[in-house]
């Protein structure tokens, strides 16, 4: 069993940053893939950008490359978001997941654990 936590969202002006963290406990976290879904209002939850196990290979939406950063220090059992330039369109309940094996992937079905979610909200 894999706890997940995340933390640090909030409100914002565009153009700002925030990063999100995600304290992970049980399990073997150095083993795990790890991924970061969004989910705004009326929409469907989607995928936002994942990291394998060592960290060696992410992936990214076309939407926020460029501004979104992925990361994961294994010692501490911890993920991470560093969200820069962020837009209003970027406004959503962030999530962090993990899938029990090593290898990126970009579906909601490949996660096998998930956090509660952090509200990122981008003013205007």
């Amino acid at each position: 069993q894999v706890h997940l936590v995340e933390s640090g969202g909030g409100l914002v002006q565009a153009g700002g940053s925030l990063r999100l963290s995600c304290a992970a406990s049980g399990g073997t976290f150095s083993s795990y893939a790890m991924g970061w879904f969004r989910q705004a209002p009326g929409k469907e939850r989607e995928f936002v950008t994942t990291i394998n196990n060592n960290g060696a290979t992410t992936y990214y939406t076309d939407s926020v490359k460029g501004r979104f950063t992925i990361s994961r220090d294994n010692a501490k059992k911890m993920g991470y978001l560093q969200m820069n330039s962020l837009k209003p369109e970027d406004t959503a309940v962030y999530y962090c997941a993990v899938r029990l094996a090593r290898f990126i992937a970009a579906t909601p079905n490949d996660y096998n654990y998930w956090g509660q979610g952090t509200q990122v909200t981008v003013s205007s």
